[in-house]
């Protein structure tokens, strides 16, 4: 006996030509690129933090002034270490800016004017677009600030353009601009014997390495550039030494592995084709 056909299998709504996997609250969410609906901190406290935070380094900086003894002596420490490892003199790269006046300027004024103005545009930039690599970012900035206070007030150093042993030319005084006073004794802003490890590099790095997770594009290895153009501005300028680098990088590194990064949300499921309400009749799946 030839069973009776059942009922016409009804399409489900991946059969009318809309995906399955659209439906359902999460649809409207995917504002980030990792595919994740990350609530964006309310701005107000965002802005009280970052302020905070930014005072409270300022204000660490100063308390670290008054060391000019430890500082000086720790200099010779970190030059005599540089040369037993045969890093390069800063030296050499400081006589490839003074070739040429306008390069030197261009360099101290890329030290003076870039360092803080990149940083919060790559905050803010975060902030709108990738809420998820923004809270990421911001923590891993706070955890390498704190550290980098914390050995400033530990082990003061002055910087190259200090030393007299270096013979290197404190481009900033002789060229400008500068953002330091005129001796580290009349500079009421910044510590000047806070060489170690470098801010600059620190921050620069982490602005790359945050760009390049935040993005998609197959140029973003290009962001790489701003850390290195920063390091070669730091040391040339004779700010830094390299070893106040290599220091930034490894604080940064153990930040970077304290601070859980923005994991990517998988993909939900499809949705399995529906056959309707109306079972099937036993002689039919014969």
């Amino acid at each position: 006996m030839t069973p009776t056909p059942g009922p016409a299998v009804q399409d489900g709504p991946a059969e009318r030509g809309r995906p399955a996997e659209q439906d359902g609250p999460l649809a409207h969410e995917r504002g980030d690129e990792d595919g994740g609906a990350t609530a964006r901190p309310p701005l107000l406290r965002e802005l009280a933090l970052v302020t905070a935070l930014f005072l409270v380094y300022k204000l660490g900086r100063l308390f670290a002034n008054g060391h000019e003894t430890r500082a000086f002596r720790n200099a010779d420490r970190v030059w005599d270490a540089e040369r037993a490892i045969h890093l390069p003199d800063e030296g050499t790269i400081q006589q490839l800016l003074l070739h040429a006046e306008p390069l030197v300027r261009a360099a101290n004024t890329y030290y003076a004017a870039v360092h803080f103005p990149a940083t919060l545009v790559f905050l803010v930039w975060l902030y709108l677009r990738r809420p998820a690599h923004y809270v990421w970012s911001r923590r891993v900035l706070a955890v390498v600030t704190a550290a980098a206070l914390a050995l400033h007030l530990l082990m003061p150093l002055a910087p190259p353009r200090m030393l007299a042993a270096g013979g290197l030319v404190d481009t900033a005084r002789v060229y400008g601009p500068s953002v330091y006073g005129a001796t580290p004794e009349t500079d009421s802003m910044a510590n000047q014997f806070a060489a170690m490890p470098s801010l600059h590099f620190g921050w620069a790095l982490m602005v790359a390495i945050g760009l390049i997770a935040a993005t998609r594009s197959r140029w973003r290895v290009l962001w790489l550039l701003h850390p290195l153009l920063t390091l070669l501005v730091i040391v040339g300028t004779a700010n830094h030494y390299w070893l106040d680098a290599l220091a930034a990088a490894a604080i940064l590194g153990l930040a970077l592995l304290a601070v859980r990064a923005p994991g990517r949300r998988t993909a939900p499921p499809p949705v399995p084709r529906t056959l309707g309400t109306a079972p099937l009749p036993v002689g039919a799946l014969r």
